[in-house]
């Protein structure tokens, strides 16, 4: 059974940092397999959109991504069952609700991975940027 839980949502002001983690544990990953894990965030009215990923080859890292909206401000990484973004110089364009994903397959043939790819989603965490 694949678990993901979230945790670091909030109300941040615009300029502001958050840190966003993600604890996913199971049976798709650790070592020699092949998997993805990402972050995706869905403000209302809007369709659910990648902010970050990382797809693992054998267990290890082997591409990363970032969205263009977050390029440059964000930074993902991952230690051991948690996955953290780091979002900085945060806009209120950045609210909406953040979930981590994941998919026991490496996604190579991919470009930038979807929300369809994903086959194991968390509960999710509300970000708010506001002043």
């Amino acid at each position: 059974q694949v678990n993901i839980v979230e945790s670091g949502g909030g109300l941040v002001h615009p300029g502001g940092s958050l840190s966003l983690s993600c604890k996913a544990s199971g049976p798709i990953f650790g070592t020699y397999k092949d998997y993805t894990v990402a972050w995706f965030r869905q403000a209302p009215g809007k369709e659910r959109e990648l902010v970050a990923s990382i797809r693992f080859k054998t267990g290890r890292p082997y591409y990363e991504d970032l969205a263009d909206s977050v390029k440059g401000r964000s930074a993902i990484s991952r230690d051991k069952s948690t996955l953290d973004l780091q979002m900085n110089t945060l806009k209120p364009e950045d609210t909406a609700v953040y979930y981590c994903a994941a998919a026991g397959r490496a996604l190579l043939h991919r470009s930038r991975v979807t929300a369809s790819d994903m086959e194991f989603w968390g509960q999710g965490t509300q970000v708010t940027v506001s002043s």
